[in-house]
Parts: structure tokens; C-alpha cells; sequence
């Protein structure tokens, strides 16, 4: 398995099981003070119908950055986007 080393986990990350994805984005109000990032755990729904979003948590950057690469280190793969304003139409 190979990491993806970033210095800003933004992006996708897939479970093993391809039960959950989680996604990890900025918050921009933050951004130039203290950088927090969104870290949203949910699911596409395969009737098209709107995502399941299980949970949200609010990381200071270096957190974020430690959850990303732990995910990767047991099994979690980069994705494209599962839902969202994301997904291309």
C-alpha cells in the first residue's frame, strides 16, 4: 500500500470495506488565523438519493493531517468525490 503524502489532507478517503467515505476540506472562515478542516463521514446512497452523512468533526490542521495519514496506514484509499456539489453532472 502506498501513502499519499500531502502537507493538507484535502479530499477523499474510502474505508477498506467501501462501507464509509470521509471527506476532509478547509474551512475557509479559518483558514488565515488558525486552519481548521471539515472532516464529514458518510456514505452515497445507491439510489441517487441525497448522501447519508453520519458525522462531522472540526480538526486543527496538524489533526487532520495525523487522521488522514492513520486512515491511509490501515487501508483507506483516495476516492473522487461521493457526493456533493463535488461530482462532476
Amino acid at each position: 500500500m502506498e501513502r499519499v503524502h500531502t502537507t493538507d489532507p484535502e479530499g477523499w478517503l474510502m474505508a477498506p470495506d467501501k462501507q464509509w467515505t470521509m471527506r476532509f476540506h478547509r474551512d475557509q472562515k479559518s483558514w488565515n488565523r488558525f486552519p481548521f478542516f471539515f472532516m464529514d463521514k458518510g456514505r452515497a446512497m445507491p439510489d441517487g438519493s441525497p448522501a447519508l452523512l453520519k458525522s462531522r468533526r472540526y480538526l486543527a490542521k496538524y489533526d487532520a493531517l495525523e487522521l488522514w495519514i492513520h486512515l491511509q496506514e490501515n487501508g483507506w484509499s483516495t476516492v473522487d468525490p461521493q457526493w456533493g456539489a463535488d461530482l462532476d453532472p
